[in-house]
Order: structure tokens, then sequence, then C-alpha cells
């Protein structure tokens, strides 16, 4: 039915499961073969249980790498997860405009636009899912022409992508007035990220700005929205701008504990320490599909909470937590101890740091450390 073949290597980083490669794809809906570009995470042949969730760009030969570049800075950081890329060239003869093809009645794709709305949906998209370990959280971007186009998967009753990321868009009919319908009936969650600049082009402007105010109006807990309108930039710069905004707001839940998190969120909570880190974890898994141990740093973040706010008793629960993704280490133990230490029953704080002293390091945590702790235990039960 249709025939991929690997066409080319390309210039990458480090490991070659984060290398991009370009691919030709026959396609019998374009009735013609379009390369396209996919990246795959470092981590991909290594953990061979993950799946990952996908970005799709649109335009892959002068977006695919500003996408990239801010994916890996963000995944370097562990700001953003990794993802597995895709893009679709569309620039060697100028296909982005037969691609965006729609009826100016209708406000729908059209002859060679029909075409390429089929492709994605029905060709390239399943052979992507069979292929690839993708998680169901799904990405789709584009600028000018093809950030118009885009909407269009907003119009299914069950649209194949969860996120939509619209740089400066030109929209097709009635566009303004369809995607904040469309934005505001969908009962799944839903991500959507718009972005214009005061030197953007006029005649797109207004219709962006026209439907920012119509979605800020929708009454839709299952939307996650940002508009960013750029000053200084122009229709092309304001690219460069709106990336790193989309992929952050889209991937928040991802992020670790940050200093604002904790001091203006966690820190003010009068209990359920332990339970706030679960949920954070549990959301991640529930809205983007991503599952992954608790961060060391997230850990240590709720017990720092814990100490300020003197609820003892939460290291408990704490250790129990952490003897879930780290049993062999010292750090379900050093919980224990830390709980009883600060209870002042020396006793049972010194049996937990010996236990901790025959497990496995971690993090800050070492054996001297713990033999330390333990002597000092001693010592104050005198």
């Amino acid at each position: 039915m249709r025939l991929v073949q690997i066409a080319l290597l390309v210039l990458c980083t480090s490991s070659v499961f984060s290398q991009k490669t370009i691919e030709t794809f026959t396609s019998k809906k374009l009735g013609a073969d379009r390369e396209i570009y996919i990246s795959l995470p470092s981590s991909y042949e290594k953990d061979t249980k993950r799946n990952y969730p996908l970005v799709l760009v649109l335009d892959a030969e002068y977006l695919f790498d500003p996408f990239q570049g801010a994916i890996k800075y963000g995944n370097y950081w562990d700001d953003l997860p990794e993802v597995i890329m895709v893009g679709i060239t569309q620039n060697k003869n100028q296909e982005r405009f037969d691609d965006s093809i729609f009826d100016e009645e209708s406000g729908l794709p059209d002859t060679t636009g029909a075409n390429f709305f089929d492709f994605i949906g029905t060709e390239l998209m399943p052979y992507l899912q069979k292929t690839y370990r993708m998680a169901p959280f799904k990405i789709i971007a584009g600028h000018d022409t093809t950030a118009g186009f885009i909407n269009f998967y907003l119009y299914k009753d069950n649209p194949i992508f969860n996120a939509y990321i619209a740089l400066s868009p030109d929209m097709a009919t009635d566009m303004e007035n369809r995607i904040p319908q469309r934005l505001g009936a969908i009962s799944n969650p839903i991500y959507y990220y718009l972005s214009t600049a005061d030197g953007d082009l006029k005649k797109m402007q207004e219709k962006i700005k026209d439907v920012d105010a119509k979605v800020k109006a929708i009454n839709n807990t299952t939307l996650n929205y940002k508009f960013d309108e750029f000053i200084g930039a122009s229709h092309y710069s304001l690219v460069l701008h709106s990336i790193p905004n989309a992929l952050y707001q889209f991937f928040a839940v991802y992020q670790p504990i940050t200093s604002t998190e904790f001091n203006e969120k966690i820190v003010k909570l009068e209990s359920g320490y332990v339970e706030y880190l679960k949920q954070k974890y549990d959301l991640l898994e529930k809205s983007l599909n991503i599952k992954m141990p608790i961060r060391l740093n997230d850990f240590r973040a709720i017990e720092a909470a814990i100490v300020r706010n003197k609820a003892y008793n939460e290291f408990d629960e704490l250790s129990i937590l952490a003897d879930k993704y780290y049993g062999k280490t010292m750090l379900p133990d050093y919980f224990m101890a830390t709980m009883y230490e600060r209870k002042e029953d020396f006793k049972r704080a010194q049996k937990y740091y010996l236990s901790a002293f025959q497990k496995e390091p971690i993090y800050n945590l070492d054996k001297d450390m713990m033999y330390d702790k333990s002597e000092e235990m001693k010592q104050m039960q005198k």
C-alpha cells in the first residue's frame, strides 16, 4: 500500500536514536512521494517499554530544527519530556499552498488540500502509530498558511491531535468563528497555542485577535489555552519566540517542582504534602500519558515542606512512596529516620539510620552520612 524508505541520515547530536533521518513516503492520497523528517528520543532503544508524545511539524524545512532545538534544551533541564518528532516537507516546490487549499464558500479542505488532509489522517498517522511507540498525546504545529490548515483537524468530532500550535495562522473562511466553537465544544482535554506580533502581517492580525477574544470567553475546563502577541517581532521572528512558550505551556505539568510552586503552593498547605506530590504525577500520567518515577528533587522538596511546617507524621507516607520507586536505596529509611529524629525518638531514629546504612546510596545520601547520623542519635539517647 505504501513504500517507506530511509533516504538520508543527517547531522545530529550524540546518539543515533536522537538523530534526524529523512524518509521518502509514497502516498496514494497525494499521488506522489513526500519527504518526512523523523527524530527519535535518545532513550528510545534503551527504554523499550516507554511510549513518547508526538510532535508533528508542518513546513519541516524551516520549522523542524527550531522545534527540535527547543525540545532538546528543555529535556536537558528535565523541563520538557522526550518526544518523537516528525516533520512533513512542503517547501521544495512550494507544496504548502497546494496542501492547504480550501473551498472559499464552505471553508473546508478542497482538491489538493483535501488530499493532504487525508494523507496525514489516513496514511501518515496510522504508519507512525504502527511503526513507533507513540503515546496518545499528539501535537501538530504550523506557520501562517499551514498554521491555518492544522485547525481543520479541530473540526472533527474526535480530533486525532490533542494539541495545536498555530503560529500566525492564515485562516480559512469563517475559521475565526469555528475555532472558538470547537474549542468550547470538545469535552476531552484539548491544548491550543496561538501567537502573533506587532510586526506581523496586518491581514492576519485582526482575525487572530478576534479568535483570542472569543476563546478567552469560553468556559471549558478541559481547554488549555495560551495566546502571545510579541512586541518588536516580525511575522517570521515570532516563530522563535513562540515555540518554547507553546511547549512549556503544554508540558507545564511535566516540569519538576519549581521554587515558585514550592513557595506559593506547597508550603502554604496546612497538610497533604505527600498527597500533593502523588497528584502531581497522577495528573502527568492522566493528561499526557507519561508515566515516570517521581524525581528525587521533588521528594526532597516535599521533605523540606514537611520540615518547615512540622508535619513530621507525613514522613511515614513519604517513606512508603519512596519505597515504591527507590526501594533498594537509603531513601525510604532516611525519611523514617528523619521523622523519628524530628519527633525526638532518637532510639528509633538510630535504628532507621543504621538500616539505611546497609542500602544503596542515592542523591546526596551516602554511608558516611548514615553512620554519622546513627552515632549522633546514639549520643542523643544519653
